[in-house]
């Protein structure tokens, strides 16, 4: 059973930073691209950043490009995101999701399998 579980959501002031951390389990972890999402109040869901299985390849919506950087440790079977710069925009429930095994980076929710519950971002002003 294929489980992610995010971490290290919380309430931040704007300018600041979090780094959040999701750890998949059941998995062939190395094997899968990863990719973030998030969902603000009354909004659809959004594509944020994905990374390669190797972790050689990276990229993200043009609205964090340059405040957040995805990353991962293949060893840990753990993908993160380290936020920068963060604005009440930002505010959002964060979900970590796992794409089809040794497929290619994806901003399509659809071409991702698997998600965790996410993790809450507030971000004040």
């Amino acid at each position: 059973q294929v489980q992610l579980v995010e971490s290290g959501g919380g309430l931040v002031q704007a300018g600041g930073s979090l780094r959040l951390s999701c750890a998949a389990s059941g998995l062939t972890f190395s094997s899968y691209p990863m990719g973030w999402f998030r969902q603000a109040p009354g909004k659809e869901r959004e594509y944020v950043a994905a990374i390669s299985p190797g972790g050689y390849n990276t990229k993200y919506a043009d609205s964090v490009k340059g405040r957040f950087t995805i990353s991962r440790a293949n060893a840990k079977n753990a993908v993160y995101l380290q936020m920068n710069s963060l604005t009440p925009e930002d505010t959002a429930v964060y979900y970590c999701a796992a794409g089809q095994k040794w497929g290619g980076i994806s901003y399509r929710q659809r071409d991702y399998d698997y998600w965790g519950q996410g993790t809450q971002v507030t971000v004040s002003s």
